[in-house]
């Protein structure tokens, strides 16, 4: 086959007046003069995509918060690991976020930061070694709380917060997420599967403890999602297990007659996981709300959204 090249001279053409865009000047950012106020850096930034997200992002939790309706921050251990603990303590000490949910490893590290002010170990060196996660404290003193907080008949979350408010040593306990949900009084769960944590290979470890806990954590979950509506839910880099234990509780929440649609769900994660994804953002908001996936570093996202809602508050 032989082509010759097309004539462009007969296309359709419209006045570029008329034509509907995406972008215009009213979005465009400003010039942040030095020596401005955060507010002038807040109002610097254009009017689009991530900018535009995480500004959408703190007035839905403002929103929630005025209307009395629950802001859930769920996640990974990360966020601890990061030095993030006071921002989300000075969070909750501020009413605006009202219930906590995590992954088993945030218990150790939570503990291990309040009770020596450190945490996170080299784990290719110990593991070479075969001495990864076995630190004794951490081993034995949270086992030993779970297992106490259990026969007590409290779920892990609350075990952890009552034990770290009472354990000798816990030098830095004010700096502990669960021990600041204890004190006010707001759900904290922990949601566990067998073998992920360091504690689990510790003698203490209990698997009818671990499993009563969680169990127990999940039904309080499933408690304080079925009270969502209008409210917030927020992932911050947990790629399986909260976007799985969130599917399930909103499922049995609408399963038994609960209304929880009109929702704001948000992810916060270095990349964009298919769980996060799927079970947080799309799947639960399809009958109604809004989602939103922050993507970049906890180190820098987190403390930004809260300084925003503070500002904007």
């Amino acid at each position: 086959m032989k082509y010759k090249p097309l004539s462009f001279r007969k296309v359709k053409r419209y006045s570029l007046k008329k034509r509907e865009s995406k972008v215009g000047l009213s979005q465009a950012g400003n010039i942040y003069e030095k020596g401005g106020t955060f507010r002038d850096f807040l109002d610097s930034l254009p009017a689009v995509l991530a900018s535009r997200d995480i500004i959408e992002v703190a007035d839905a939790i403002i929103k929630a918060g005025n209307g009395k309706r629950p802001v859930v921050l769920a996640m990974g251990a990360h966020p601890i690991k990061l030095g993030l603990s006071p921002v989300i303590i000075d969070l909750i000490n501020n009413g605006i976020i009202t219930a906590i949910a995590t992954n088993g490893a945030a218990i150790v590290h939570d503990f291990e930061m309040s009770y020596i002010g450190m945490t996170s170990e080299d784990v290719a060196e110990e593991l070479s070694c075969g001495t990864f996660g076995m630190a004794e404290e951490t081993g034995k003193l949270v086992n030993n709380a779970i297992n106490k907080g259990v026969k007590k008949g409290y779920g892990i979350g609350r075990a952890m917060g009552e034990f770290i408010s009472t354990v000798k040593g816990a030098a830095f306990r004010d700096q502990s997420i669960f021990f600041r949900a204890f004190k006010n009084n707001i759900p904290a769960t922990v949601h566990v599967a067998v073998g992920t944590d360091i504690i689990h290979m510790h003698p203490e470890a209990d698997g009818a403890s671990v499993g009563e806990g969680s169990m127990r954590d999940f039904k309080l979950f499933t408690s304080v999602i079925s009270d969502l509506e209008g409210g917030v839910f927020i992932n911050i880099g947990s790629a399986v297990i909260i976007p799985e234990v969130f599917l399930k509780a909103l499922t049995i929440a609408r399963n038994l007659g609960h209304k929880v649609n009109n929702i704001t769900t948000v992810t916060m994660d270095f990349i964009r996981q298919y769980r996060a994804m799927e079970n947080v953002l799309k799947r639960p908001t399809m009958n109604g709300g809004s989602s939103y996936f922050i993507t970049g570093h906890h180190e820098i996202n987190l403390p930004l959204l809260a300084a925003i809602i503070k500002e904007r508050r």
